[in-house]
């Protein structure tokens, strides 16, 4: 079907549910072909990446899926600030698992490409009653994320475009706000975990991951304090830390690393 059908879509009231509504193929969304959007989901988790994307007419928060779901980040689609093109999403059945006292609309989908996806807020167009409905019935607003770089903690807010939030009290779409960790970016389920890496000399350090028999960068991510027991998804394998800051010569590569199950083995790193 055309996108020009769009615009002139049927907007529900408040609290109303549209029922027969089918998933549809958006190419919009970029969930085409599965294979490009794997991969790149693989790679963005390796950094443990939380992904902001601009207006896409419709504001979600939505945590991807891999090879199951919620083994990737999450990825949070601010409002748009006047959305010409609105969509909608009033799947037939309800998500697996949504979280308690939730929407029907949320928890765990296959898109219309097969791609897992866990639903956590949508906000669909409804009607209002300011002037010009062609604007505010279309769900506009803005989004605000906030990043607390002492706790790793991330705010999402998705305000309508009609609400000042200066005001007390002021009420965001509903579903948000959303507080997520940045050790969300990459829960994928650990098979094994390396020895701890105790750092001296240097708080915050970046933690880097490498299978020696593939290459391959397992993650990289900038740890918070001076502790960090590594995860690993292949128990068997060797692999090289690298621990330090990127770029200077306060850098430390620590080679033929193996799992343990011995919580008190540690890979001590010192700077001076």
């Amino acid at each position: 079907t055309s996108g020009a059908v769009l615009p002139g879509s049927y907007i529900v009231r408040p609290g109303e549910y549209l029922d027969g509504e089918k998933i549809a193929q958006d190419m919009d969304s970029n969930g085409w072909p599965r294979s490009g959007r794997d991969r790149a989901l693989r790679s963005l988790r390796k950094g443990f990446a939380y992904h902001i994307v601009g207006d896409q007419h419709l504001g979600h928060f939505v945590r991807y899926g891999v090879d199951e779901w919620d083994d990737a980040g999450h990825v949070f689609t601010v409002p748009s600030i006047a959305n010409l093109w609105p969509r909608r999403w009033f799947p037939p059945e309800p998500g697996r698992n949504p979280q308690p006292h939730s929407p029907r609309n949320t928890g765990e989908y296959l898109d219309g490409f097969g791609n897992r996806m866990t639903v956590l807020a949508v906000a669909n167009p409804t009607q209002v009653d300011f002037e010009p409905h062609e604007l505010y019935q279309r769900a506009p607003g803005y989004g605000i994320v906030r990043l607390d770089r002492t706790t790793r903690k991330i705010v999402s807010e998705a305000w309508p475009r009609w609400v000042d939030p200066s005001v007390p009290d002021a009420a965001q779409y509903p579903g948000w706000p959303i507080e997520v960790s940045q050790m969300d970016g990459y829960d994928r389920p650990a098979v094994g975990y390396l020895p701890e890496v105790v750092v001296t000399g240097m708080m915050d350090p970046v933690v880097q991951i490498v299978d020696e028999e593939t290459s391959a960068i397992v993650y990289t991510l900038r740890v918070l304090g001076n502790r960090f027991r590594p995860r690993v998804f292949v128990a068997s394998g060797t692999y090289t830390v690298v621990v330090g800051e990127p770029g200077t010569d306060r850098l430390r590569t620590i080679t033929g690393v193996t799992p343990t199950g011995d919580r008190a083995a540690a890979l001590e790193v010192v700077f001076q």
